[in-house]
């Protein structure tokens, strides 16, 4: 695990956000940073970190495939202490596609401290891409013991809007769309949504996460 990359409000937080990259990006990409940055303009501290085979990339380590998700909860485990001991009230734990699973799976398993309130995923995998005929990623999320936020891209190749109106989620997992997004939210240039616009909405959309829960 990496040492944390902490962005924070002038003012004191309304809760704080432990947020997990995705399979492909670091901590640091041009996505993590806009939704780091809009997430403060609402109230929310984050705490960006790596896991260890993206940090080792940054010291010329291997480039090989992330490893399976599960293998990397406990790594998720050890930066949520390290977190808890770093701040006070309410705490959300999170991350980017892939990132988003595994805080998921760490939710579904065990006993949460009890300040942590709730998970938000951030462009969730449903499925391998672009193959929505292969086997659900579903059990993180129903077996989570924290409500759930999930914001989505409609056009994301991971679970797009049409093929999530076909399925039914359970009660404690809400699912909010991205206008015309794809998987880091991005909209097409002929759409009137942008990027900046479609994260701004996300950021909001987490802040009333935490204050409802």
């Amino acid at each position: 695990m990496s040492a944390f990359l902490w962005t924070r409000p002038d003012t004191p937080a309304h809760a704080s956000l432990l947020l997990a990259h995705g399979a492909g990006a670091p901590m640091d990409s041009t996505f993590m940073g806009k939704l780091a940055t809009a997430l403060v303009l609402q109230g929310v501290a984050v705490a960006r970190f790596e896991f260890s085979y993206m940090a080792g990339r940054r010291t010329g380590g291997s480039k090989r495939p992330p490893p399976r998700a599960d293998k990397l909860i406990s790594e998720f485990q050890t930066a949520l202490q390290a977190t808890l001991a770093e701040t006070e009230g309410p705490l959300l734990i999170g991350g980017k596609s892939m990132g988003g699973r595994v805080a998921a799976m760490l939710g579904g398993g065990g006993s949460l401290p009890a300040r942590v309130k709730g998970i938000c995923c951030f462009g969730y995998p449903f499925h391998p891409t672009g193959k929505p005929d292969a086997d659900w990623r579903m059990s993180p999320i129903e077996d989570a013991k924290r409500p759930v936020l999930i914001l989505q891209g409609e056009r994301d190749p991971f679970g797009n809007k049409a093929e999530l109106d076909e399925i039914k989620l359970p009660d404690h997992v809400s699912l909010s769309y991205l206008e015309d997004g794809n998987h880091d939210f991005g909209p097409r240039g002929r759409s009137p949504a942008t990027l900046d616009g479609n994260i701004e909405i996300a950021a909001k959309a987490t802040a009333n996460f935490a204050q409802d829960i």
